[in-house]
């Protein structure tokens, strides 16, 4: 009962301080709703941008292997070697059958390239359409629904059919509908007939969907696209029991004894997997946390100073106030913690405007822009957590001299 006396007195001088210098505490709230919001609003914005990122990347699978010409990384070296990379032949398709008649641990062995072209129907054209030309077994390795139609068979891939799938907005951009099955239109002056439309997948940051692209078979793919400049792509899943690394060790060998390379011979193609992304994405968002603290930590400091000063105005004023409390019993620490806790709740007040801020601006970020961001629960546990502190450090000094003074000479003030 004491104990509940005791907070409730100290909140009802706090509250008092606040009420009757209204400027005052305004001003000094501001420092700290705006140091929290800058901080919260980074970290939320960086850890929404990761999540984002990182949900598109994994679209591309965590236990794919893609054989390229070029490497998506420097391999830990630190210098991307490009003059050499230049040499090297593009993988083929033959090249992909071979893998898939040798290799025991691949679940499913695919081939695609891919390029930017002209889609068109009738009077209405797409331009810049991400066209991706694959082999019979890719929707067994990239995931996806289908709104209408069906997909390739392998005897259509096999026979270079002129068929193509739709990605919705291209779908809908075309036609205006997504009941498009049987419609002809034209690829690079090509006629292609529709066979399906894919579902909505919404779009990612990295641009990682169907909805902007289509897909056709990768022998038809041969009258759209140069093979030097499409990006040929042999792309292999490892079985469920297999891991990347035994993956990776048995297409290196396959993909060495199909070229014919020397022992000594390096590579001349690339084994890229999503953890070379992810590596450079976690390198990628620490050095952007640490600039978040940076960029909030000054801001933070700012509001921490404007709670000093506020409490050591608050102590001078209420000198005489303090005195009195001394004479009728009251000891050191209940006038230290009177002074600290009103610091932590003054900092407190702050920290929930600046989290109600950033709520607000989420929102509206969010109804404007097709990016996922959302004010986690970690993240306002931080902020509550860093106004807490700064109302420590802030209030420790100012509670400590008001603790210290003499009674006697306080009443005299």
């Amino acid at each position: 009962m004491i104990s509940f006396h005791f907070f409730l007195e100290i909140f009802r001088f706090a509250w008092h301080s606040i009420t009757s210098n209204k400027l005052r505490t305004f001003l000094s709230l501001l420092g700290v709703t705006i140091g929290i919001l800058a901080v919260i609003s980074v970290f939320t914005i960086i850890d929404s941008l990761e999540t984002n990122v990182r949900d598109s990347i994994n679209k591309l699978g965590s236990d794919v292997i893609y054989i390229q010409k070029w490497p998506w990384g420097t391999n830990g070296d630190g210098e991307y070697k490009w003059w050499d990379f230049m040499s090297r032949p593009e993988v083929s398709i033959n090249e992909m059958k071979k893998i898939s008649s040798k290799s025991i641990k691949t679940q499913a062995i695919a081939f695609m390239n891919s390029a930017n072209r002209t889609v068109k129907y009738l009077n209405n054209s797409v331009e810049g359409v991400a066209v991706m030309a694959v082999s019979h077994d890719w929707n067994l390795i990239r995931s996806f629904d289908l709104e209408n139609g069906r997909y390739f068979t392998e005897q259509e891939v096999e026979g270079a059919k002129n068929y193509v799938i739709l990605g919705q907005s291209i779908a809908l951009s075309l036609f205006n509908k997504l009941d498009n099955i049987g419609k002809v239109i034209k690829i690079k002056g090509e006629k292609a007939i529709v066979i399906g439309v894919f579902s909505k997948e919404g779009e990612d940051i990295t641009g990682n969907s169907l909805d902007n692209a289509v897909v056709i078979p990768v022998t038809f793919g041969y009258k759209l696209m140069n093979k030097r400049w499409s990006n040929p792509t042999i792309i292999a899943k490892a079985k469920s029991d297999i891991s990347n690394d035994e993956l990776r060790y048995e297409l290196t060998g396959i993909m060495r004894s199909i070229r014919k390379l020397r022992p000594k011979t390096p590579n001349n193609f690339a084994m890229n997997e999503i953890s070379l992304i992810s590596n450079q994405l976690d390198d990628l968002f620490s050095i952007i946390g640490i600039a978040g603290w940076i960029i909030g930590g000054f801001s933070i400091l700012v509001g921490g100073f404007g709670i000093a000063n506020i409490m050591f105005v608050s102590v001078k004023e209420r000198t005489r106030q303090i005195g009195v409390q001394k004479s009728l019993g009251a000891k050191n620490n209940f006038i230290l913690y009177q002074f600290l806790i009103e610091s932590v709740f003054l900092c407190l007040i702050g920290g929930i405007l600046g989290i109600i801020l950033v709520l607000i601006l989420t929102n509206f970020i969010a109804a404007f822009l097709d990016f996922s961001i959302n004010l986690s629960f970690k993240n306002i546990f931080l902020g509550l957590s860093i106004s807490t502190i700064v109302g420590i450090i802030s209030g420790i000094v100012p509670a400590l001299s008001a603790s210290k003074l003499d009674p006697v000479e306080a009443m005299r003030r």
